[in-house]
């Protein structure tokens, strides 16, 4: 694999949703935290890359979701700008950003939406994305569908993400690996232990190549 076309993309993996102690928090992230940090480290050294992905809300709510405007309003107003504690935007340790990695802050679930995270990715060559972080359900899914819809590779590190029952966690990488996701573990990342085809950038050569397809 050519690690300089791919990246690793870490989302929302802030003390609000991973510290046991705040009610946002999403009840098996704490646990992925030391895969997350091997996983981290291994893409730094492969020259990969790497993007942390987090959410903050304007003090006035402004541009929270209105699905969560009320639970927020009463919640304590969490993940608010330059915020400490438990309900707050701070990250442990392996999630502190060092010099080459990028900071992205997203206005919704995906990654994607409304972001510059696809700008940067084509202006470095990327084809395929690896997802970690949390929550499984709602921000790595809706990352990893955009990422297809936007002819990415994409690649989901299971043990790094998270959600609050091993069903839902389940359910959900069985329907991003239907959809065309690779599900794989940290332990297979760390080794370099699977094939890394560029599918989407085959599929793009092929159909550059088929001149006689009606339009």
């Amino acid at each position: 694999m050519n690690w300089k076309k791919t990246a690793l993309v870490v989302i929302d993996m802030e003390n609000a949703f991973i510290d046991p102690a705040s009610p946002l928090c999403i009840k098996n992230a704490l646990a992925t935290v030391p895969a997350c940090g091997r996983v981290i480290c291994a893409a730094r050294e492969r020259k990969m890359p790497v993007f942390f992905v987090n959410r903050v809300y304007r003090k006035n709510g402004s541009d929270v979701e209105f699905t969560r405007y009320q639970s927020w309003f009463d919640g304590g107003r969490y993940l608010a700008p330059g915020s400490k504690g438990v309900l707050s935007i701070e990250v442990p340790q392996e999630f502190q950003p060092k010099d080459g990695d990028y900071t992205i802050i997203k206005p919704r679930f995906s990654a994607f939406f409304q972001t510059e995270l696809d700008l940067i990715l084509r202006r470095l060559g990327v084809h395929t994305v690896f997802l970690a972080g949390t929550t499984t359900p709602n921000c790595i899914r809706t990352t990893c569908y955009d990422g297809i819809s936007l002819d990415y590779n994409i690649a989901v590190i299971e043990d790094c993400c998270s959600s609050n029952t091993e069903e839902i966690q389940r359910v959900n990488m069985e329907d991003m690996e239907r959809i065309g996701a690779v599900i794989l573990s940290a332990e297979t990342f760390l080794a370099a232990d699977f094939a890394g085809t560029d599918l989407a950038g085959e599929i793009r050569q092929r159909v550059q190549a088929d001149e006689t397809a009606p339009e």
